[in-house]
């Protein structure tokens, strides 16, 4: 219930703050779009972004009054998460430049790394000069353009040694045309009316769709996933198009792979049902679509903060951990670049994927203000060069890091 509210008028908007009893002081800003260019231009970056992410975060936290669940890591509370695309990491695009930069990662205040498909993908159908990573065609070999399967424990090794975490990416959704299981286990694909194997989407032409309906299917790439975890030691998996793929696939993945040792799952979708079983963290595509209505002028900061708390508060259960980003691989490849997308605002709300709940994610380069994008089938490096970005996400991941209330999931508080 509101007992307290009090207006003060800046140019071309205004502050509401509301105390409350039960909750404390609750600061809800109302911006248009006007009022966000004005303070733009007149405040640092980083304290204008500190003070909008604060008084977003007022009307999104909540009190930490149900317990963490069971199956998340302690470790997982107060990480950030950088992608890795190691083709075009660097010119040799081999894990050892990646294991060579992860104490600069560390350095940011990361903890968590999540590394595109490793494996091996296939030809028949490739797209581009290179192919695409998400058409596997062993999901238990090693990618040879990348490396050794002893270069990639190397890695993980490495990143352990630093107290960081590495997940990979799965591709459970479909495989390579040319993957062995199209000649042993041709069940474990779906079909057309005419008995042929068909992409999971018209546009997917080098990739076709797997039968979940298969119970061999579903115990064989089981099987291929807790391989990594076992032998490579990996932490965890992103799990591509996961909502291409049965829920009931992934609560039986998580509940063997929680055999072997515990894991982090990450979904690249947004079912609710994820965090019931199967995962810790989803994306949160639908708030990047927010930010990008309010840069916009669509909707001001009392809309975007709406949206949060009904998110928060209706949609997902407590201790479910929402990825935010302002890019990612597919952004950056198919869509925009964070330049493109939000012009100088670009600080301000980097800074609100850090105030939100949930877990704050950079796409490799993003530290070095990436300001193309990146070629998907292709050879595309990334520039790297000194930027005052990476400045600006230090402070933004130790400030996470340091303070329990922009903790993860049923953590913060």
């Amino acid at each position: 219930m509101k007992e307290f509210q009090s207006s003060s008028e800046w140019p071309k908007g205004f502050i509401v703050v509301e105390v409350n009893r039960q909750t404390g002081p609750v600061i809800v800003w109302s911006m248009y779009s006007r009022l966000f260019d004005h303070m733009l231009q007149r405040l640092p970056p980083f304290l204008f972004a500190t003070i909008f992410a604060f008084s977003l975060l007022g009307t999104l936290v909540c009190p930490a009054t149900q317990a963490p669940f069971g199956m998340y890591p302690d470790w997982s509370k107060n990480v950030g998460i950088y992608e890795v695309n190691v083709r075009q990491f660097s010119p040799q695009g081999r894990f050892e430049q990646v294991t060579a930069y992860l104490p600069q990662i560390k350095a940011m205040g990361i903890d968590l790394i999540w590394i595109m498909p490793i494996h091996e993908i296939g030809e028949a159908n490739r797209k581009g000069s290179l192919g695409s990573y998400y058409s596997i065609r062993d999901y238990k070999s090693v990618n040879p353009e990348f490396g050794s399967g002893a270069d990639f424990k190397a890695l993980v090794d490495r990143a352990h040694e630093l107290g960081m975490y590495v997940i990979i990416d799965w591709v459970a959704n479909h495989t390579a045309w040319d993957h062995p299981w199209t000649l042993t286990n041709p069940e474990f694909y779906e079909t057309n009316e005419a008995g042929d194997f068909i992409p999971p989407v018209e546009d997917w032409t080098d990739v076709i769709a797997l039968n979940y309906a298969n119970d061999g299917l579903r115990l064989a790439m089981i099987d291929a996933m807790e391989y990594w975890v076992r032998e490579y030691g990996v932490d965890g998996y992103r799990c591509d198009v996961a909502e291409e793929v049965p829920t009931a696939f992934w609560n039986q993945a998580r509940q063997a792979l929680n055999q072997v040792a515990p894991v982090f799952m990450l979904a690249e979708g947004q079912l609710p049902e994820f965090h019931q079983q199967a995962f810790e963290m989803s994306y949160a595509w639908h708030q990047m679509g927010e930010m990008r209505k309010l840069k916009a002028g669509e909707i001001d900061a009392k809309g975007l903060a709406d949206y949060e708390s009904y998110e928060q508060d209706e949609k997902y259960p407590r201790q479910a951990i929402r990825m935010r980003f302002l890019s990612n691989h597919d952004e950056n490849s198919w869509h925009s670049t964070v330049q493109e997308d939000y012009g100088p605002a670009a600080a301000v709300l980097r800074a609100y994927t850090f105030a939100a709940p949930g877990m704050p994610m950079i796409y490799n380069g993003e530290e070095a203000g990436l300001d193309k994008m990146l070629r998907f089938f292709d050879k595309d490096l990334i520039e790297w060069r000194p930027h005052s970005e990476r400045a600006l996400l230090t402070r933004l991941f130790q400030w996470k890091k340091r303070n329990q209330a922009l903790w993860n999931g049923a953590h913060g508080g």
